[in-house]
C-alpha cells in the first residue's frame, strides 16, 4: 500500500522518509485538525528530506469547511505559495452551508493548483453514504486525483463499507485513501477492499511540565502538543510494504 503520513514539522518528515512513507501531508496545528503550513516550514522540509513528495494541506482556519469568497481567495493564494515553494500536491475541501460539496469552490481551487496533484480531504465525511458515493465521479471530473475519507465514521476501519463503495464508484478515475482514526491492523482490510492508499498522523501527545512555582497565567496554559511517534511510523511502514 501507499503510505501517507500527516506531519507538522521537520522531525516528523524525517521519520516518514526514514520509514518508507510514499509522501507526507504537510500541515501545521495538528491539534486543530491541521491548518495550512507556512512557506518556511515547506522550505525546511525540502531541505531535510529533498526526495520526499509533499502534499500541503490548504485549510485557512479550524472549524467547518464552509468558506466565503474572501476565504476562497486566501486559499487560492496559499495554493500558489505552496506550488511555487515546491509542493507536489495540495489537499483541499469545501462545503456549502447544508453540508454538500461546494463544487464551485473546488473548481476554483483546482484551477489555482495548475497541475498539482489534488486530494479532497475529509470534508467528504460530512456527506451520507449515497451522497459521498455520488460525489466521487463528479470530483474526478473536476481534476481531483484522490479522496481522503474515513467512510463517514470516526474510524476508517468501521467505515470500510462506504470506502469500498466509493472505490467502486471511482472506476479507476481517482483513488480512495483510508484515513481518520486508522489502526495499523486495519491495513489488510483496506487492501482487501481494493484500497491502495492509507493515511495516518501516527502522533503522540507530548506534555511539557513547567517548573514550579507558576504564575496564574502559566497555570492556565496547555503545554501539551502533538508529535510524530517514531514507533507508529515504523510499524506503519512495515505494514504498508507487506501489502505492496
Amino acid at each position: 500500500m501507499y503510505l501517507e503520513i500527516a506531519v507538522q514539522d521537520v522531525p516528523g518528515a524525517q521519520l516518514a522518509a526514514t520509514h518508507g512513507a510514499d509522501r507526507i501531508e504537510l500541515c501545521s496545528a495538528l491539534q486543530l485538525g491541521g491548518l495550512t503550513p507556512s512557506q518556511g516550514l515547506l522550505t525546511s522540509i525540502h531541505a531535510a528530506a529533498p526526495a520526499l513528495p509533499i502534499h500541503a494541506l490548504i485549510r485557512p482556519r479550524p472549524g467547518d469547511y464552509v468558506y466565503d469568497a474572501a476565504a476562497v481567495a486566501l486559499m487560492v493564494a496559499e495554493i500558489k505559495e505552496m506550488r511555487d515553494g515546491g509542493a507536489t500536491g495540495v489537499v483541499i475541501g469545501a462545503l456549502t452551508s447544508d453540508d454538500t460539496i461546494d463544487y464551485a469552490a473546488v473548481e476554483t481551487l483546482v484551477a489555482a493548483a495548475d497541475g498539482l496533484h489534488i486530494t479532497f480531504h475529509r470534508a467528504v465525511d460530512h456527506l451520507f453514504m449515497n451522497d459521498a458515493v455520488a460525489a466521487v465521479p463528479r470530483l474526478a471530473s473536476l481534476g481531483v486525483a484522490r479522496i481522503l475519507s474515513s467512510g463517514g465514521s470516526t474510524r476508517a476501519g468501521t467505515g470500510l463499507a462506504q470506502l469500498q463503495a466509493m472505490h467502486e464508484a471511482a472506476e479507476g478515475a481517482l483513488s480512495i485513501m483510508a484515513g481518520g482514526g486508522v489502526d495499523i491492523a486495519d491495513f489488510a482490510a483496506f487492501h482487501g477492499a481494493g484500497l491502495r492508499d492509507v493515511h495516518l498522523s501516527a502522533k503522540r501527545t507530548v506534555n511539557q511540565s513547567s517548573p514550579a512555582p507558576l504564575t496564574e497565567a502559566a497555570q492556565a496554559e496547555d503545554n501539551s502538543y502533538f508529535a510524530t511517534d517514531p514507533g507508529l511510523v515504523e510499524q506503519a511502514g512495515i505494514a504498508a510494504r507487506a501489502l505492496a
